[in-house]
Formats: C-alpha cells, sequence, structure tokens
C-alpha cells in the first residue's frame, strides 16, 4: 500500500503528498488548472459553505494557508476548509498541473464512507 505522508496542517487545511500520480491510479466541481512557471493564482480566497480539495498533478510551486507557506509538487493532495485563505504559485521550471475538487464542507459523514455505505452484490457479473 502507497504511503501517505503528511506535510503541513492546521485549523483549517491540512496537505499530504500520495507520491507520484503515474503510480496511483457525488455533489462536487471538479476544475482543471494549469499554472506556468512564476505565475500564482492571483489573490487569496475563501468559500462561504464549500471545502476544497487541491491535487497536484505535475509541476511544484508553494501553497499559501492562513500564512502558511509550504512546498508542492507532484502528489501533493491539500484540503482547505471554507475559512481558510488559500492560494497557490507556481514556483518551478515546468508547468504545475492541479485537480481541484470543491463540495459542501461537512456533508459526509462516518455513514456516508465507502466502507459503510458500500453494499457489495452477491450477484454474477455479466460481462
Amino acid at each position: 500500500m502507497k504511503q501517505i505522508e503528511t506535510i503541513k496542517s492546521g485549523k483549517n487545511y491540512s496537505a499530504v503528498s500520495v507520491g507520484k500520480m503515474s503510480e496511483i491510479i457525488e455533489r462536487s466541481e471538479l476544475s482543471f488548472q494549469t499554472l506556468v512557471p512564476g505565475q500564482d493564482s492571483g489573490f487569496l480566497h475563501t468559500h462561504k459553505t464549500h471545502e476544497e480539495l487541491y491535487i497536484i498533478l505535475k509541476g511544484e510551486g508553494q501553497y499559501q494557508v492562513d500564512g502558511e507557506i509550504f512546498p508542492v509538487s507532484e502528489g501533493t493532495i491539500i484540503r482547505v476548509a471554507p475559512d481558510g485563505k488559500r492560494a497557490l504559485k507556481n514556483t518551478g521550471s515546468e508547468n504545475l498541473t492541479m485537480l481541484c475538487i470543491q463540495y459542501k464542507a461537512n456533508a459526509f459523514t462516518e455513514a456516508d464512507s465507502p466502507m459503510t455505505d458500500g453494499v457489495i452484490l452477491q450477484e454474477e457479473l455479466k460481462w
């Protein structure tokens, strides 16, 4: 099983690295974004009710949350609560590509876990 490394965490965020995405293969909004070398997201922002999950797919940069700045690279995943003041900058020499998943904060409970919500059926697969 892949090792998950905690990079940084604070009141409104947590960031982990799962390694290279090439080795890992309901209600949300998905967006892909690419920042060219030296480009940043242009502004700090928060959300009223939505968390965001940032997945760095390629490249390297810096992520800022609540005044904390830490390095990110391919395989870094950052969860930011609605109140977290956030921004991203490409500090590398290649494009930084990320997937952002936005969803309503606290929308999922323990009962929503795939381990407790999923039901494996005892029916034959028909391919």
